[in-house]
């Protein structure tokens, strides 16, 4: 049994700078102040924000009871009584997160700052928080006195070209006060002031539906600049834009022509204002970069580098003019994602030599981003790194699985002393690194790692007794870590690496605990609304760069992440912004069914990558595609009755709720027999039926059953992409709980643990995309970090570690606690960093059941303790009937408790049953 106090101390490390802690003594704190999921978020264009914040109170059932927020123009105008900007005076309120800003109508570039104080049910009054900023962007088209400037080189835009780099060269006469640049480009950019990166973000603008929405980032750049000269500079890449995307060599997706459009606004101390934008003064040449593609990799020549190209005094006679467009600024949004950064470095496990003979560097972990590379040696040196993911059955570098992406660095030395080289618009899936041409012997600080995703906080962590499903755990985390650059991708090594919607959605539940996924979540879904067709179909694929679309459980998408998002964090607002999304989704099924309420028409994938075999009486684990649509219709328009309710479209509520009935009394009378039995008979098929309530109440005990009785005949999972995140959840609550549990610790094919125990460092593609033998299966689809499967995650946490959100109540303003000891584990924990704070459920049994427990300050917990009697319970020790800070009821055999905020000990004694 693991020591307590090491249990606790892992989340106090994980959240430590994350919320507030516990505060001691007998204050009230506020702290962890929000604008738009964002903390001081630079460049904004959400005219109405919204203020989110934590309390810390000690003691306990510590709830909110009023607030008051201060705002002002300067920090030195806050402290004031009466702030001539904005003061919500004293509102009795016990809301903390997603309050909207009520002031004056704001403007482009308009920086506010702004205070909270609160009030709390034990009558304490906190003083001041710590000022918040956030600062507007440019709002209005009006604003830009910028033009789109390409440059002018001669290219081949049939083939990947040199990146372009530009140049200005200005002067700026008194010392700068206050400067902001506001940038976004055609392709991928980086941008410099006086020979100093701007920012610390990669793979800016970020990938959107370009032609429809091109995000802008604002940067303050005022300690950047100086009097005198300066020179900004800026190198484009391909990226997404025009590189290759999609199958089949396919280029140019957006337009050929890389472009750059930026504006800088400054202010000096003379109180004059310089406005700077791309225009014909600008220069342009190509450089060092010559191939930077993002299947393909990158091809450096160092001996191409001119030193000083972005610096004051540099001769650019031999540059070239730039051309000017009138490219359209009329579809310009403010970033309002998760920059992607370089989060890890990785330091290479081993080194060896492969039976063909390769060296090649193992970075221990399957990880997305790209090496640092040191060396030195003679001018022209080709140094060539090579990236995969897996080595064969032989120990040979495997890279069949890349189907025709590269995946391939080239730098060749400038020869001038020790250089250190890292790849700019590409990034690469791997854990194994070839090198070849270094001259010398590299050493594994030669070869470092760069993680690469987009740079959500880390919120959620699970542990429990078996070390199995611990790395599993891991396993997950790293799926996201490399599947979320930008937009969720599918996978980030072959030839692909899209925004699959099926994908995205039966992971986001999972992916919502892990990190912080918000905001990164409601720039995507800002693409899922400008890609969807006039019809309502939705794109398999966000941004879309395929065709096709309208596949159940894939566009389904743009319900399920919505509600996600509102369930996961209390956004209410996601669901007005997707409200008009979703609803043409669910009408565009309605027309697609017709009278008969079912769905068996168009294009489906269906229960993707099902359980399969060779066996001559059982082919495979097939679902019927119209009963999969079918349910998936009936599920959204479901949630869609929901959301209607919560926004307060009543008239809608009330459509949708009857469609709902017909949907399901379709379903029934097509897919569902007398007794109970579900068409296909596949464990997908009971798990879509029971988990979206598709049954009259007096057949779901026999599905359940015949579900039951197919895991025990197969003693393995059989269920694809659309089942898997379903079966554990459907089997523990409908009494099965031990059969969910045999499920998870399955170590053999197929299940979650048999690639743990081959080695694996993150999800895979497949149930068995590396053999026993070593072989490998069908490299056309092959995939080793890959997220789907890792969608158990979620049913870690809210079964084993017991957390869950009551839907009445979202966000976790009040917490279900419900943990379900079982399959041979004896201890579980998780915690997660809600929008209130640090939440914590932790549970041993041994020869009683103990459960610890942290519930934020402002929110409050149901707790299930398997007791039939409440007078067996301890809190620390002491009968839960003399708390008075208890409340309690028995439900059965078990006793739910009722709980403010605070920490908590409970125990009670443990019959070693599984419930």
């Amino acid at each position: 049994m693991r020591d307590t106090v090491k249990v606790i101390s892992r989340f106090y490390i994980l959240f430590s700078l994350a919320g507030v802690a516990m505060a001691s003594g007998n204050t009230l704190e506020v702290a962890g102040l929000r604008t738009e999921y964002h903390v001081n978020p630079v460049g904004i264009d959400v005219t109405v924000p919204r203020f989110s914040w934590e309390l810390a109170g000690s003691g306990r059932n510590v709830s909110q009871t009023a607030y008051r927020i201060r705002a002002a123009e300067r920090t030195d105008a806050l402290p004031a009584e009466d702030p001539v900007f904005w003061d919500t005076g004293r509102i009795e309120s016990d809301q903390s997160i997603h309050i909207e800003y009520g002031g004056p109508v704001l403007k482009s570039g308009q920086r506010i700052y702004w205070q909270v104080r609160v009030w709390d049910n034990k009558d304490r009054e906190s003083s001041w928080s710590e000022p918040a900023f956030f600062e507007m962007g440019l709002l209005n088209q009006s604003d830009w006195q910028a033009y789109w400037i390409e440059s002018g080189l001669q290219e081949d835009t049939t083939v990947s070209q040199p990146s372009p780099m530009f140049r200005r060269e200005f002067t700026l006469g008194d010392s700068v006060v206050r400067a902001r640049i506001y940038v976004t480009c055609h392709g991928l950019y980086e941008l410099s002031l006086n020979g100093k990166r701007v920012g610390d973000q990669l793979f800016t603008p970020g990938w959107t539906s370009y032609n429809k929405r091109l995000q802008v980032q604002t940067y303050d750049v005022t300690g950047l600049l100086k009097s005198g000269s300066n020179v900004i500079g800026a190198v484009l890449g391909d990226g997404w834009y025009r590189g290759r995307l999609g199958w089949e060599k396919n280029r140019n997706t957006y337009g050929s022509r890389l472009a750059l459009l930026t504006q800088m606004v400054i202010q000096t101390a003379d109180g004059s204002e310089t406005l700077l934008g791309t225009d014909g003064t600008w220069k342009a040449s190509s450089g060092p970069i010559l191939l930077s593609d993002i299947y393909d990799g990158e091809i450096y020549d160092a001996r191409l580098e001119q030193p000083g190209w972005d610096q004051p005094g540099f001769d650019d006679s031999a540059w070239k003019p730039v051309r000017v467009t009138d490219e359209t600024i009329d579809h310009l949004a403010a970033s309002c994602g998760v920059p992607v950064r370089r989060i890890q470095i990785l330091k290479p496990v081993a080194r060896l030599i492969t039976p063909a003979g390769d060296l090649v560097f193992d970075m221990g972990q399957n990880m997305v981003g790209r090496v640092r590379l040191s060396v030195q040696g003679p001018a022209g040196t080709r140094v060539i790194l090579r990236h995969a993911e897996m080595l064969d059955h032989e120990g040979n570098l495997y890279t069949e699985n890349l189907r025709s992406a590269r995946q391939t660095v080239e730098y060749i030395l400038k020869g001038e002393g020790p250089e250190i080289y890292e790849p700019h618009f590409t990034f690469q899936g791997f854990r194994y690194v070839a090198v070849k041409g270094y001259p010398g012997t590299p050493a594994t600080d030669d070869i470092t790692g760069v993680v690469i995703h987009s740079d959500m906080k880390r919120s959620g962590i699970f542990f429990c007794s078996d070390t199995l499903i611990n790395q599993l755990y891991h396993n997950i985390v790293w799926g996201q870590k490399g599947n979320f650059l930008d937009v969720p991708t599918d996978c980030p090594q072959r030839d692909e690496r899209m925004g699959w919607t099926g994908d995205a959605h039966v992971f986001a539940r999972t992916a919502c605990f892990n990190m912080d996924a918000a905001a990164f979540y409601t720039k995507w879904l800002k693409d899922l609304a400008a890609d969807q067709h006039s019809d309502g179909a939705i794109p398999h694929v966000i941004p879309d760069v395929i065709g096709g679309a309208a596949s159940s459980a894939w566009a389904d998408a743009g319900v399920i992440i919505p509600w996600t998002v509102y369930l996961c964090y209390g956004d209410r607002r996601i669901l007005e912004s997707q409200y008009a999304s979703m609803k043409a989704w669910v009408d565009y099924m309605k027309t697609q069914a017709g009278s008969r309420y079912l769905w068996q028409s168009g294009f489906h994938f269906g229960d993707w990558l099902a359980f399969n075999t060779t066996r001559s009486d059982y082919p495979g684990a097939t679902t019927d595609k119209g009963l999969i649509s079918t349910a998936w219709f009936a599920h959204s328009t479901d949630l869609l009755r929901k959301t209607a309710l919560i926004i307060g479209e009543n008239e809608d509520a009330e459509a949708y709720g009857k469609l709902f009935e017909k949907i399901r009394k379709a379903f029934q009378k097509e897919y569902v027999t007398p007794n109970g039995r579900v068409l296909s008979n596949t464990q997908t098929a009971y798990a879509l039926a029971l988990g979206f309530n598709l049954l009259p109440d007096s057949l779901a005990p026999a599905a359940a059953a015949y579900l039951a009785e197919d895991v025990r005949s197969f003693r393995h999972i059989t269920t694809g992409f659309v089942g898997t995140p379903l079966i554990c959840h459907v089997l523990s609550g409908t009494g099965y709980l031990d059969l969910a549990y045999m499920l998870l610790n399955r170590r053999e094919y197929p299940s979650w643990l048999y690639p743990v125990t081959m080695g694996a460092t993150t999800i895979w593609e497949r149930w068995d995309g590396q053999k026993p033998d070593g072989s490998f299966q069908d490299a056309g689809m092959n995939s080793f970090n890959h997220y789907a499967y890792g969608a158990i995650g979620d049913w870690l946490v809210r079964v084993v570690a017991g957390i869950e959100i009551d839907e009445k109540n979202p966000g976790y303003k009040h917490i279900l606690i419900r943990p379900r000891p079982g399959g041979g584990l004896n201890h579980a924990e998780a915690g997660l960093e809600t929008m209130y704070g640090t939440l914590r459920s932790s549970w041993t049994v041994q020869d009683n059941f103990r459960l610890t427990l942290e519930i934020p300050c402002n929110t409050t917990a149901s707790v299930w303790l398997p007791s039939d009697n409440p007078a067996n319970i301890r809190e620390n020790g002491k009968a839960i009937k003399k708390d008075r800070d208890i409340r309690w009821s028995q439900a059965g055999k078990d006793v739910i408790l009722t709980v403010g905020s605070g920490i908590y000990e409970f125990r009670c004694p443990w019959n070693g049953s599984e419930k």
